[in-house]
């Protein structure tokens, strides 16, 4: 079992960035995939990033390529999300999740694929 803490979040003006932070408990957080989702007032929960247990896939919703960057450090079980460029649109709560273990490097992009979930970081982009 995999216990996630997301880290980072503040206020920001447009433009300016941010890096989150999802630590994990676990020695075994290396197999795990893991995704950034966010979740905007009155709005549903969607998909940021993902990447794989190696850091080698990574995959994007087209609001966050070429803004967004997803990373991992996986001996220090924490998975990164550098934000630039940030908009007020980006004002969200973000969540990591993760799922795991997996026996092959790959992404999973939906919310329904993750088994573990953060608690969440609250990201305000004032304009």
């Amino acid at each position: 079992q995999v216990q996630l803490v997301e880290s980072g979040g503040g206020l920001v003006q447009a433009g300016g960035s941010l890096r989150l932070s999802c630590a994990a408990s676990g020695s075994t957080f290396s197999r795990y995939g893991v995704g950034w989702f966010r979740q905007a007032p009155g709005k549903e929960r969607e998909f940021v990033a993902a990447i794989s247990r190696s850091g080698a896939i990574t995959s994007y919703a087209d609001s966050a390529k070429g803004r967004f960057t997803i990373s991992r450090d996986n001996d220090k079980n924490t998975v990164f999300l550098q934000m630039s460029s940030l908009k007020p649109e980006d004002t969200a709560v973000y969540y990591c999740a993760a799922d795991g273990p997996l026996f092959s490097d790959r992404v999973k992009v939906q919310q329904r694929q993750y088994e573990y979930w953060g608690q969440g970081t609250q990201v305000t982009v004032s304009s």
